[in-house]
């Protein structure tokens, strides 16, 4: 059921929910969380909600949209409530702010928060540059932009590395976890060398390339390359060296991966890029601040130029995260999508 109320108030908003509820009876009680996405009022807006409704399937929440219409038009909100088949397991509220209050978000936005529940800022599309700086994200507990999504996505991911706060985290990260996950696994596998380099191909503005290579350099402590390829979207391989031979998984078509390394039959692995809806989910998992994450950024300014790898002797196996797709302080999440 969709209800659209033109020209309208966030109290407006309210005494229409609750009416809802009384007679249809939709609660409130079941939301594990308000989820607050910030995007421009255009074609895009409508896959953001629907990325919303199918996450809302495993994290059932209030969803509230903050759509910045035309900055000449007259100051106004048009409000619309979602409930029922149109919003999944949540009730979503989209907000479509004109005029000057396309810069009032927050104002909007706080007297529809659920009560004593988390709140998660998502910018689908251009974020900010220091997200725990902006007025939905000061609000919020995690805050989840995409880099991918920006005009210059690796210089987004710089320079979001810079204003770093606990909490933030990007979707270019989350499309990693299958990549790590898989690399930490065949570390796991004999003969247990040391890693002495490694090299991250993918394509020049992927920005979860870029973080896959920080991610190996701030844990493996090894040289670690970073090589731009316009063959392929995204990342197409990961070679880490060792004394007996290279493991390398490589994925050129941006569905099926293969694993060689000495001594092990290659093994052919799915490594479908993940959509924004399977990276949301993810993402909502954990309202914590991701600490793999974090390490990762710092890892960034220790990429080596392209050219031939150094070797050192000392190297140390990535660690795993908590949920057990790698082992130790090193996985955290992964996903990856159409850039990864």
């Amino acid at each position: 059921m969709i209800i659209d109320l033109p020209s309208t108030t966030a109290s407006a908003l309210n005494k229409k929910l609750v009416e809802i509820r009384e007679q249809g009876g939709q609660v409130a009680l079941g939301r594990v969380l308000t989820l607050v996405i910030v995007a421009d009022d255009d074609a895009r807006l409508e896959d953001a909600i629907e990325a919303a409704n199918d996450a809302s399937r495993e994290h059932p929440s209030r969803v509230i949209v903050v759509a910045k219409g035309a900055r000449t038009a007259a100051p106004r909100i048009d409000g619309q409530i979602r409930v029922g088949g149109d919003a999944g397991a949540s009730e979503v509220i989209v907000l479509r702010l004109y005029g000057p209050l396309a810069a009032q978000g927050q104002s909007a936005v706080v007297p529809l928060l659920l009560p004593d529940a988390p709140i998660v800022t998502w910018w689908p599309e251009a974020g900010p540059k220091a997200p725990a700086q902006d007025p939905l994200g000061e609000i919020a507990q995690r805050r989840i932009t995409d880099s991918a999504a920006e005009k210059s996505p690796i210089r987004s991911l710089t320079t979001r590395a810079k204003s770093y706060v606990e909490g933030d985290t990007d979707l270019a990260w989350t499309r990693l976890t299958h990549w790590r996950a898989q690399l930490v696994s065949a570390l796991d596998l004999p003969p247990y060398e040391k890693i002495t380099g490694a090299t991250v191909t993918g394509e020049a503005d992927s920005p979860s390339t870029e973080l896959l290579a920080g991610w190996l350099a701030e844990y493996l402590k090894a040289p670690v390359k970073r090589i731009k390829s316009s063959s392929a979207q995204g990342i197409i391989s990961v070679q880490l060296e060792r004394r007996s031979g290279a493991v390398e998984l490589t994925r050129p078509d941006g569905r099926v991966g293969t694993l060689t390394q000495p001594g092990q039959p290659t093994r052919r692995i799915a490594l479908q890029r993940r959509s924004n809806p399977e990276c949301l989910v993810e993402e909502l998992r954990r309202l914590d601040p991701d600490e793999i994450y974090e390490a990762a950024l710092h890892g960034l300014h220790k990429i080596a130029p392209s050219g031939p790898a150094k070797t050192t002797a000392a190297a140390a196996k990535p660690k795993a995260g908590r949920s057990g797709k790698a082992t130790g302080k090193a996985t955290g999440k992964t996903t990856e999508k159409s850039t990864s």
